[in-house]
C-alpha cells in the first residue's frame, strides 16, 4: 500500500501541476529517502523541466527534458502532494521528506511517515534497465490472460505471492490481489501452477476490473493514503475480503478468514475459494 490504483490516481492528480514546470531548487528533510547524497540529488534535478508525469507499477515517474526521470517509489505510506503559489487551505504534509520548488512558485512534496519510499533521479538508460526488470502492466493492452496463465504455470509459489512479485506483474499489492482472487474463486495459497487456463481467464478479467474500478474511485484508503489533493480514496467501502476477516461473505454468507504466509496477511472466503480443487 499504495498500489497501482493509488499511484495512478496520484499521477493523474499531479500531471497538470508539474508538466512543463522547471525545478528551481530542492529541499531534502529526510536524506534517507534518497539513494544518493543530498547535494548530488539537488544537482541532478535543479534546472530540469518536467515534461509529464506517468506511472510504472507502483512508481510515480516524472519524465524530464533531455532524458531521464525523477522516480518516486511510494513505499508503504508515501504521498505526493502538490501546492500552488500561494498555498491554499488543503491538507498539510505531516511527514515531509523531499520538496521540489518550481519556477511558478508551486511545490511538490513527497510525504512519507514510515520512510520506506524513495525519490531518485535516473538517466534514461538506467530507467529503461530498471523498468525492464519489472513485470508487465496488468492494464496494458498487450497483457493477456494467456500470458498470465503461461507465466503462472512455471511457478510453485502461492498464487497470492506470485501476484505480489513486481518482477512477475507490476503494480499489484495485497489489497487488489485479495479482491481479484476472491472474485475469481481462487484460494490465495494455491500454487500458481495449479491455476487452470479457465481460472486464469477469470483472474485476468477480475484483476483488471478491480484495478479499473479502484482507479475510478480514486484508490483505497485504509489509513494513510491520500491523493495529490490530500483526499482519501473511496474504494475501501467496496472491498469484499481485504481487511474483512470475521465478516460475512457478500456472496455466500460464510465467515471471511485471514491467514498469514510469506509474512503477509491473506483474506479469503473458504467456501467461495476452496484451497483444494478436485481434478
Amino acid at each position: 500500500m499504495p498500489e497501482l490504483p493509488e499511484a495512478e490516481t496520484i499521477v493523474r492528480g499531479i500531471r497538470p501541476a508539474v508538466s512543463q514546470r522547471q525545478v528551481e531548487r530542492t529541499q531534502v528533510l529526510r536524506p534517507d529517502i534518497l539513494r544518493v547524497p543530498t547535494r548530488t540529488f539537488a544537482n541532478q534535478v535543479r534546472g530540469r523541466t518536467i515534461l509529464t508525469a506517468s506511472r510504472r507499477g507502483k512508481n510515480v515517474i516524472m519524465e524530464v527534458h533531455g532524458g531521464g526521470v525523477i522516480a518516486i517509489n511510494l513505499g508503504m505510506t508515501g504521498r505526493v502532494l502538490t501546492f500552488p503559489s500561494p498555498p491554499r487551505g488543503r491538507l498539510r504534509p505531516t511527514h515531509p521528506a523531499v520538496r521540489l520548488y518550481f519556477d511558478d512558485g508551486s511545490v511538490l512534496v513527497f510525504d512519507d511517515q514510515r520512510r520506506f519510499g524513495t525519490v531518485e533521479f535516473l538517466e534514461a538508460d538506467a530507467w529503461v534497465h530498471r523498468s525492464s526488470n519489472m513485470g508487465p502492466e496488468p492494464l496494458a493492452s498487450t497483457f493477456s490472460s494467456r500470458q498470465l496463465h503461461a507465466a503462472m504455470a512455471r511457478s510453485r509459489s502461492p498464487v497470492r505471492s506470485w501476484l505480489l512479485d513486481q518482477k512477475r506483474i507490476a503494480g499489484v499489492g495485497n489489497i487488489y490481489a485479495a479482491e481479484a482472487l476472491f472474485l475469481a474463486g481462487v484460494h490465495p495459497r494455491r500454487p500458481a501452477r495449479s491455476v487452470s487456463e479457465q481460472e486464469a481467464k477469470e483472474l485476468y478479467r477480475e484483476l483488471r476490473r478491480v484495478l479499473r474500478k479502484a482507479i475510478e474511485a480514486g484508490g483505497t484508503t485504509i489509513r494513510d493514503y491520500r491523493n495529490a489533493a490530500g483526499e482519501e480514496g473511496r474504494y475501501a467501502r467496496r472491498l469484499h475480503v481485504y481487511g474483512r476477516d470475521g465478516d460475512a461473505c457478500s456472496a455466500c454468507g460464510s465467515e471471511i478468514q485471514r491467514i498469514v504466509f510469506s509474512n503477509r496477511s491473506a483474506f479469503f472466503c473458504p467456501r467461495c475459494q476452496p484451497e483444494h480443487v478436485s481434478a
